[in-house]
């Protein structure tokens, strides 16, 4: 089956996926971009337990004030300078912020398997193991506060 440069555009702009990862998911799913999908969450979960064991010595420290009422800073880390600086990190160390202002989670393994404020439909885990596969590097949450007004 041909697969045409649309469609791997298509898949890739949903997933964030690299060309050939698109172009080999569409061709194992015979061009259903819903199974395409699939393939490549499978494989981004086998790449993001690959890298778990490497080590994470850069990142950021990422702060959230919900209307002044809440304020979080979760330290967020990663392998390299560079990869701390792109802004797919970012917004996930962002998006974990905001995970703990809502959520208040005790400690990392916690946060981990609460569900994402917003997408109910998967994990925090699997929100940061996504955040691997697409940025190809070990990321982990290191330390982080909550604190809430009158608490």
């Amino acid at each position: 089956m041909t697969i045409s440069v649309d469609l791997v555009k298509e898949l890739r702009n949903q997933t964030g996926a690299g060309i050939a990862a698109c172009r080999n998911a569409l061709e194992e799913s015979k061009g259903d971009i819903e199974k395409a999908k699939e393939i490549l969450h499978k494989k981004g979960l086998d790449k993001a337990g690959e890298k778990s064991d490497r080590e994470t010595g850069a990142g950021v420290v990422e702060t959230y004030s919900h209307s002044g009422r809440v304020g979080v800073l979760v330290e967020v880390l990663c392998e390299t300078d560079f990869v701390a600086k792109t802004e797919d990190f970012k917004t996930l160390a962002h998006e974990l912020a905001l995970q703990i202002a809502s959520m208040n989670p005790k400690d990392a393994d916690e946060l981990m398997d609460q569900d994402y404020v917003r997408d109910p439909s998967q994990k925090v885990g699997d929100l940061i193991k996504s955040a691997i596969a697409k940025l190809g590097e070990n990321i982990k949450i290191g330390k982080f506060s909550r604190i809430a007004l009158g608490q």
